[in-house]
């Protein structure tokens, strides 16, 4: 098996301002189309036996902005929900809620961690049984949970890896061992 290429999708007007954007299909903002063209070089120099995306359009304008119009849509790397605290943003959820966070509290009408790491462990293995580089076009809290469940650790664990908008992160092995290649470049 190859290496997992990681790419968070561009800023978008939430992503921007610290809107919780689960399943909101919203678009990318200029700034964040800019920053989708800007990957295609560096996506361009890897042949990817496999390339999927969520299918938010956010997610698949950045896949097709960084040169994969063609990118398979897997409803697995979809955004967590985030049900009642969708389009909010983490400190207005802290006034009725002190020391909230998605990976530590309950997503009222949301998913649990439990149960986003169940559907990324499915890209996991999708990933595994490839022969070859694969290419992921997601979402901040998802990709970070994937990262965690890559390295055998609990989704929660994502919480310790930060993931910016428009970057390019690598996992892959250090001998046998799961390991983060590159992040948040």
């Amino acid at each position: 098996m190859g290496e997992v290429w990681v790419v968070r999708h561009g800023e978008t007007e939430w992503s921007r301002d610290g809107r919780h954007t689960g399943t909101t299909d919203i678009e990318l903002t200029e700034d964040g189309e800019a920053s989708a063209r800007e990957l295609a070089p560096r996506l361009a120099e890897r042949p990817f036996a496999l390339v999927l995306t969520s299918p938010l359009q956010r997610a698949r304008r950045t896949a097709e902005l960084a040169g994969f119009p063609d990118a398979e849509v897997d409803d697995d790397l979809v955004e967590w929900r985030y049900g009642d605290y969708e389009g909010i943003t983490t400190e207005e959820i802290r006034e009725t809620v002190p020391g909230w966070t998605v990976w530590t509290h309950p997503v009222p009408g949301g998913e649990s961690a439990d149960e986003v790491a169940e559907r990324l462990d499915r890209v996991i293995a999708r990933c595994h049984d490839t022969d070859g580089d694969v290419l992921l076009v997601g979402h901040g809290h998802a990709l970070r949970a994937l990262a965690a469940r890559w390295l055998g650790l609990p989704a929660t664990d994502g919480r310790l890896l930060k993931l910016d908008t428009g970057t390019v992160s690598v996992l892959g092995h250090e001998r046998e061992s799961p390991a983060v290649v590159h992040w948040n470049a």
